[in-house]
Formats: C-alpha cells, sequence, structure tokens
C-alpha cells in the first residue's frame, strides 16, 4: 500500500496539468455531464434533492425545481475540474478565469486586529475559493472534517492544502485554542454554516422559514471574541470566471444581550439567514444534495 499514495497522487497531478491545456470552459463542460449519470440516470439523491427545493420553494414549479436540482448537480460535478487543478494554479489562472468583489470589506474588517471570521457555504467552489483567498495574502484557516481512511485524507488535503491554506478539525480538543491562536495572528478562520448540525453542537433555528438544526460555534466565539464577522461565497458567472465575493462585515452587536443562550441563538439565526440569502442569488449553484432540513429534536 505504501506505493499507492505517490501513485494516485501522480495520476491526479498528471491529468490535472494535462486539462490546463484547454479552455477552462471545456474541462468544467466534460465533468458536468458526470452529472448527466448521477441527477438523471443514477438518480442518485435526486430525492433529497428535489425534496428540499419543495421545502424551500414550495411556490416553484416541479419542471422549475427539477432545473434548479439539475444544474445544481451538474455545477458540483464542473467544479471537480477546478478543484484538481488547485496545485497548479498561479497569477496568470487567476487574471484569466478570476474576478475579485469587495476585496476592500475584508481589508476593513482585517484593520481592527481581532481576527475575522468568515461566514461561508456550500455555493461554488469552496476549495477554490480559499484558495484565493489564501494566494492573495490572507492567512486562512478552514473549520473542516478530516477523513478517518488515511490515505483518502492525505490525498484529499494535499490537493486542498496545496497554496498554504490551514485547517482546523471541528470538535477537536486543540479547537477552540486554534481558533483563538489564528484570530491572535489576525488571520481568518471560515466557518461553512449551511449544513445540518444536531445537539450538542447545534441549536434550533430556521433556514428557509423551516425549523432544523445549526451548529453554534461561530455564536459562541464572536460572543468571546467580537471579531468582525465577514461573509464570503463564490459563484461561476455567465462569463465563465469564477467570483469571489467578499460582503461588508455584519452588523451583529445587537443581537448581543446579558443572556447568553439568547444571544448565541440570534446570532446563528442571523447567519443563517445571511446564509439564505446567499442561496437565493445562485440557487442553482447551492449544493441541495445535504439534507439540511431534519427534526432537531429526534
Amino acid at each position: 500500500m505504501s506505493f499507492m499514495k505517490p501513485l494516485i497522487i501522480f495520476c491526479i497531478k498528471f491529468f490535472s496539468r494535462l486539462s490546463l491545456f484547454f479552455p477552462r470552459s471545456w474541462v468544467r463542460g466534460f465533468y458536468s455531464l458526470l452529472g448527466v449519470l448521477w441527477f438523471d440516470i443514477l438518480r442518485f439523491r435526486r430525492k433529497i434533492v428535489l425534496g428540499n427545493l419543495k421545502l424551500a420553494y414550495p411556490e416553484k414549479s416541479e419542471a422549475e425545481r427539477t432545473q434548479i436540482g439539475r444544474k445544481s448537480v451538474y455545477s458540483m460535478l464542473a467544479n471537480v475540474a477546478d478543484f484538481f487543478v488547485i496545485p497548479f494554479i498561479d497569477q496568470d489562472w487567476i487574471d484569466k478565469n478570476v474576478v475579485y468583489h469587495g476585496t476592500e470589506n475584508m481589508e476593513k474588517a482585517l484593520q481592527e486586529k481581532k481576527g475575522v471570521f468568515v461566514l461561508s457555504l456550500h455555493m461554488g467552489n469552496g476549495d477554490l475559493a480559499a484558495t484565493l483567498i489564501q494566494m492573495q495574502k490572507f492567512n486562512l484557516f478552514l473549520i473542516t472534517k478530516f477523513f478517518k481512511n488515511k490515505l483518502f485524507n492525505d490525498i484529499w488535503f494535499s490537493i486542498r492544502g496545496a497554496k498554504g491554506v490551514s485547517y482546523i478539525e471541528p470538535h477537536g480538543e486543540k479547537t477552540p485554542f486554534q481558533i483563538l491562536k489564528a484570530l491572535k495572528s489576525n488571520s481568518l478562520v471560515v466557518f461553512v454554516l449551511d449544513q445540518y448540525m444536531g445537539k450538542p453542537f447545534g441549536i434550533e433555528t430556521t433556514f428557509f422559514g423551516r425549523k432544523t438544526g445549526t451548529a453554534q460555534g461561530l455564536g459562541l466565539f464572536y460572543l468571546k471574541t467580537k471579531a468582525p464577522v465577514v461573509p464570503v461565497y463564490c459563484y461561476e458567472g455567465e462569463d465563465h470566471k469564477v467570483h469571489l465575493v467578499y460582503e461588508p462585515p455584519l452588523e451583529l452587536k445587537e443581537l448581543i444581550t446579558d443572556d447568553k443562550e439568547q444571544s448565541i441563538h440570534s446570532l446563528t439565526q442571523k447567519f443563517c439567514d445571511v446564509t439564505e440569502s446567499l442561496v437565493k442569488k445562485h440557487p442553482d449553484q447551492w449544493m441541495w444534495v445535504h439534507r439540511r432540513w431534519k427534526n432537531f429534536n429526534d
């Protein structure tokens, strides 16, 4: 098995580098064809996708929801193309394929010297977005799960972290210390808050008007540090370029009261409302394959 890791990495890098000789839109188009297999032939998680869309958009027709779901899956598969070229991204690639919006919002937030919490979601290509942020010289830490399979984990993170992005486990013993240390160095700490989270790490919230559970960690850490929270997301534009968007820092101080539990709930609900508003901007690029809505009390 010792030869498997370098062999797999070599094959990935070989075909990824080969893909750079073709227009990006062609390569993404090729990968998106896998979405036909996923959504229209094998119908993998199709019921979940369409069920989620019915909860979020009951006013839309079944045909409209199916089209959004189809585009979402196609987009998700197309993003694989960009994921594999992360180790080879340079400034020339960025100049050709990326448009930044609102970078001044992040620069302003960092001027407080408290570090910055990044509120994000599974829209567009999150790993590519993290790489692009890091390459803008914003030191970035992403809170993410690690895989139990060491071979898969090593290969996965050798690609994700190729440009210097750092990673923090969500519920590790050292997680709080790592987050606070990152903030102390005026770095960015990314919380991805668009997935279901039950007890004890989640609290009951609403998303698209439906009750569900959401991780409360960002609310807890904001209450402790008062570091700015900047929503950041990316999407694939009609110009076939990646658009990376930094929203203005959120106004949150008015949500804090003497009741700590209520403050955390109000903050977490605010974060849900923000992510919902971002999904509504580009619903066909959000990952509807997640089981976002579950009974929190089950």
